[in-house]
């Protein structure tokens, strides 16, 4: 089974009745149809590229009580944004936002698929999407559901990106390109999820090659991850989980982010070396170890070693920083030793 040329105005008639149905009730879905606040969806879809919806709506919703408009957004400071941000991870895509809210407070909202391309840290997906659903243009979007729900519906195992693109391009309804949209995210989300799809409930059963092969959820073929990468790093807490000394960050992960003094583990040393080489660093005596925490990050899997510690530098309040949640759990190491029979480092 494949979808022909004049199989499309039934598909797409068939998906936009069920979306009018079914569709989600989402906060950032402010604003008619194709006709949405461009701030919020472009917030959203940032926000979700990395971020189910569950999680999304809580982080959303933080972010715009911080930031309720983008003149908002530019006028604050970055490490604020980074704050707000805190526990969405991806921490560039924050510090993008920023630098694009200050251009759109500066030049005005672009309105087109070009405009929004032109701002930094804006892909062809969010542009595509914020140029779709908030202006009407004619602009399919492809993420993790299309390409999920169009090789389903096609019966590709291996759909690349400029497959999944050129399939949603043929798909988009021209009369309505914002709904069509949001109706193929709804339903990868919804109903072609990626383990047990209820096909039962879709709207294109009838033209789904998975479906009629009996294996839907064969389709597409799982992803080849990268092998994780195994990081070993001692951090040094000098204080208390209200004032310790903090450093920023610079690496590409955690960039901007503020988080305990760390050093990672090198090739052919031990924990004892990477220590010592960190106290000498802020001048400081080791007084114990208060545990150890993992966390993985985009195929890194860290293992943080914490000590207690004393002298250095000044304490900062943890409050007021944005941290990482590897910092947050390096946190929570001395908020358990406090609840011990044995709270001495």
């Amino acid at each position: 089974m494949t979808l022909s040329p004049a199989d499309l105005p039934a598909v797409r008639a068939a998906l936009l009745a069920w979306f009018d149905r079914a569709g989600r009730d989402l906060p950032w879905r402010v604003g008619p149809e194709g006709g949405r606040d461009p701030y919020r969806v472009w917030v959203s879809e940032v926000l979700l590229q990395q971020t189910q919806v569950a999680r999304g709506r809580v982080y959303f919703e933080r972010f715009l009580t911080a930031f309720p408009t983008v003149e908002a957004l530019a006028a604050a400071p970055v490490e604020a944004v980074l704050k707000a941000w805190e526990g969405c991870g991806y921490y560039a895509r924050a510090r993008n936002l920023h630098r694009a809210a200050g251009v759109i407070a500066r030049e005005g909202m672009p309105t087109t698929h070009e405009g929004w391309r032109a701002l930094p840290g804006v892909g062809p997906y969010t542009a595509a999407a914020v140029s779709s659903l908030a202006f009407g243009e004619a602009r399919a979007v492809s993420d993790g559901n299309v390409r999920r729900v169009l090789a389903r519906v096609h019966g590709e195992r291996q759909p690349t990106e400029p497959w999944v693109q050129a399939r949603a391009d043929e798909l988009l309804d021209p009369a309505r390109p914002a709904a069509f949209n949001e109706a193929v995210m709804d339903l990868g989300a919804m109903v072609c999820t990626p383990r047990n799809p209820r096909c039962h409930e879709c709207p294109v059963s009838a033209w789904c090659t998975a479906f009629a092969s009996g294996e839907p959820a064969s389709f597409p073929a799982p992803k080849v991850r990268a092998a994780v990468r195994q990081v070993r790093a001692v951090a040094l807490l000098l204080g208390d989980e209200r004032e310790a000394v903090l450093e920023r960050r610079e690496s590409t992960f955690l960039g901007g982010l503020m988080g305990l003094p760390t050093e990672v583990v090198g090739e052919g040393e031990g924990e004892g070396d990477a220590l010592a080489r960190l106290a000498a660093r802020l001048g400081v005596t080791v007084a114990g170890e208060l545990g150890t925490v993992t966390h993985t990050m985009t195929h890194r899997l860290v293992t943080l070693t914490v000590y207690g510690g004393r002298g250095g530098p000044a304490r900062t309040p943890v409050a007021d920083a944005a941290l990482s949640r590897l910092d947050h759990k390096a946190l929570g190491l001395w908020r358990a030793r406090q609840g011990s029979l044995f709270p001495e480092v």
